[in-house]
């Protein structure tokens, strides 16, 4: 139960959070937009669109929030910057983890921008719907979401007037979801956010030029791949563990679950050394891991891993780096149940802002939390 004296502080603290982006939106009228338009979506409103959040902050019409999402003149990316540095401020550390994923957004008709039939890890299935590419930090502090790309399939970039119709640039060119990932981990990693490692599933986890760029990038990671990932161990790594004795198997925790300890049977495998240059450090040497998960309770389930680390870091570090991939599941979650991230109604999702293209709706529409 949450007391009085903790809502002040929160009511307080989100106070400071409107005071510190309100500068983002020129005027006076879309900043109070922004902090209606926020703190509806926080509250309990039962779906979070445009007219029961127009309602709950006080409108008689949606036309104000709808203006503030679709028309009026500020950049949603420089929010995101704020937000990523706030989220250093307060969760921040120098283990913290950047987390890759994307989700699905369930939609019908044809007009929403990225729209198509198209498989969505949210449904299990191929529905019409949305993608969206997602980063969410972790660190012991906490978790947030700190940045979205949308996924936009080759149907919608080699049809210049689908495209046109839902202003999406012209200059916007197909990009697979790894692309996107890729862009957004450099992003991140140019940010203040604090990021020792990076983690996601094996569809960015089996893209070798995902990983080679996070390496040329100095960043650690554990990654997970199929079990028919080649890997400098051996053909197959379901092979090289396959034949791994009963005593290179540890059960170890990787990071508390809603039920208690997350605990499995681990091993790893070493791998080749690699040297690498630093400006400032000089040469350090790495090394790459493989890594295996096994189910306590059905041994014949399991999961596999990449890893890329110091030569100091051993096999407890990436299991909890490995671990904290689901804090981004738990985001979502959040975001979608707390915050309606599943819910937005934007079609267009590009603006015009002076001589460059702004996305408007946004993915991310207040920082999911979790402490």
């Amino acid at each position: 139960m949450i007391t009085e004296q903790a809502a002040e502080t929160w009511d307080r603290d989100l106070d400071h959070l409107f005071t510190t982006i309100g500068h983002h939106f020129g005027r006076v009228e879309p900043r109070r937009r922004m902090r209606d338009y926020v703190r509806a979506l926080l509250a309990p409103v039962a779906r979070k669109n445009s007219w029961q959040l127009a309602e709950h902050a006080g409108y008689s019409t949606p036309d104000g929030l709808q203006h503030l999402l679709s028309r009026a003149r500020w950049s949603p990316d420089d929010i995101r910057n704020g937000l990523q540095t706030y989220v250093a401020e307060h969760l921040g550390r120098p283990d913290g983890v950047l987390i890759l994923d994307d989700t699905g957004f369930l939609k019908k008709g044809t007009t929403s921008a990225g729209v198509q039939r198209q498989y969505s890890g949210t449904a299990g299935r191929t529905e019409n719907c949305q993608i969206g590419v997602f980063a969410a930090y972790a660190s012991a502090a906490g978790r947030a979401l700190v940045d979205r790309e949308l996924y936009l399939p080759k149907s919608w970039t080699d049809d210049p007037d689908r495209c046109r119709a839902a202003k999406v640039p012209e200059e916007r060119e197909f990009a697979t979801k790894n692309t996107l990932a890729a862009t957004t981990v450099r992003r991140a990693l140019s940010s203040p956010l604090p990021i020792a490692w990076v983690t996601a599933d094996a569809a960015y986890g089996q893209d070798n030029r995902f990983r080679r760029m996070l390496e040329a990038s100095g960043v650690g990671y554990v990654l997970a791949v199929p079990k028919s990932q080649f890997s400098l161990a051996g053909p197959r790594i379901d092979m090289v563990f396959d034949q791994a004795p009963d005593q290179a198997w540890e059960r170890r925790s990787c990071g508390a679950g809603a039920k208690g300890q997350r605990e499995y049977d681990w091993a790893a495998v070493q791998l080749r050394p690699v040297a690498e240059y630093d400006h400032q450090d000089g040469v350090l040497i790495r090394r790459r891991w493989a890594l295996a998960r096994r189910s306590v309770s059905r041994p014949d389930e399991s999961a596999y891993y990449l890893g890329y680390a110091p030569l100091d870091v051993g096999a407890d570090e990436l299991v909890r780096v490995a671990g904290a991939r689901w804090a981004i599941e738990e985001c979502f979650q959040t975001a979608k149940n707390e915050c309606g991230l599943d819910e937005y109604e934007v079609r267009s999702l590009w603006q015009k802002c002076g001589d460059s293209w702004q996305l408007t709706h946004p993915e991310t529409p207040a920082p999911a939390f979790t402490r």
